[in-house]
């Protein structure tokens, strides 16, 4: 539960979405990814939190775990968001819906979407590997059309600037928060 502006917010639970996982046949590999989004995103939000930001943990927890629930669906991003929506996760089911083509807010606008992306965005398979490893995954599956790679070197760009800006507010980087040293 929540207490945020509109009184209290019930949130879908780690329970929940293993349930979800199981219904929708959501991959094993897939759960791994969500598992680790979740981590690296809780773990933003919560050192932002401590210098002075606001973001509902429990929302981007529930969200993370939720964001590629329907990966084996065409636009997983819309089915996942209505799964969710149906049970009453309106939150949850906004960032879902959002997640692959988000344009992050500026670092004194974060929200609760900003946390999930990041963290998706951080990830590949289930490791955390950093926005260049993460960004050279994306630029070599990409299709071969014109300007796309220019495009995703322009996002790479922006995403290296928040997470300048957030790491200079935490005081710490991300490689240091999340790399495990194991590979």
């Amino acid at each position: 539960m929540y207490k945020g502006n509109e009184g209290m917010v019930h949130r879908i639970s780690e329970k929940e979405v293993e349930r979800l996982y199981e219904e929708f046949h959501t991959p094993e590999h897939v759960i791994a990814h969500c598992r680790e989004v979740t981590r690296v995103a809780c773990g933003i939000a919560e050192h932002l939190n401590l210098h002075g930001y606001h973001l509902d943990v429990d929302l981007v927890r529930g969200a993370g775990l939720a964001h590629d629930v329907a990966r084996t669906s065409e636009e997983h991003w819309n089915v996942g968001a209505d799964i969710l929506q149906g049970l009453g996760y309106d939150s949850e089911a906004e960032i879902v819906r959002n997640h692959m083509f988000y344009n992050f807010n500026c670092i004194d606008c974060l929200c609760e979407t900003d946390m999930v992306c990041l963290g998706d965005r951080l990830v590949k398979e289930h490791d955390y590997v950093g926005v260049d490893e993460r960004f050279q995954y994306i630029m070599d599956k990409a299709p071969d059309r014109p300007g796309i790679i220019e495009h995703l070197m322009q996002r790479r760009e922006e995403m290296r600037h928040l997470l300048n800006q957030i790491e200079d507010i935490i005081g710490i980087t991300m490689d240091a928060l999340f790399q495990t040293g194991e590979k």
